[in-house]
């Protein structure tokens, strides 16, 4: 029923893509998922980071200090919505 879809419903379907969102607004919804595309990578590759810089065997020592905020940046160039954060830290016991 899905399965097959040709140019003449492809070219069906952006029409009415077009006439509800307004011809305006979409490059506007295009840019804000692209930033949004790019936090996200960015985000999953800083945890990644995280995790193999973070040596599973050495116990967190109850005298040391936090550690430092970790600046976000939304996406290049944005530095409105850039922000310091305060990562938490990981209170289970394996």
């Amino acid at each position: 029923m899905f399965g097959r879809l040709g140019a003449p419903e492809i070219i069906l379907i952006l029409v009415v893509i077009i006439l509800l969102f307004g011809a305006k607004k979409l490059p506007d919804m295009a840019r804000s998922l692209g930033k949004s595309a790019r936090i996200l990578k960015s985000e999953a590759k800083a945890m990644k980071e995280d995790n193999k810089s973070s040596a599973p065997a050495d116990p967190p020592n109850a005298g040391e200090q936090p550690p430092a905020q970790r600046t976000i940046q939304a996406a290049p160039g944005d530095v409105t919505s850039s922000r310091p954060v305060t990562e938490p830290t990981d209170t289970t016991k394996r």
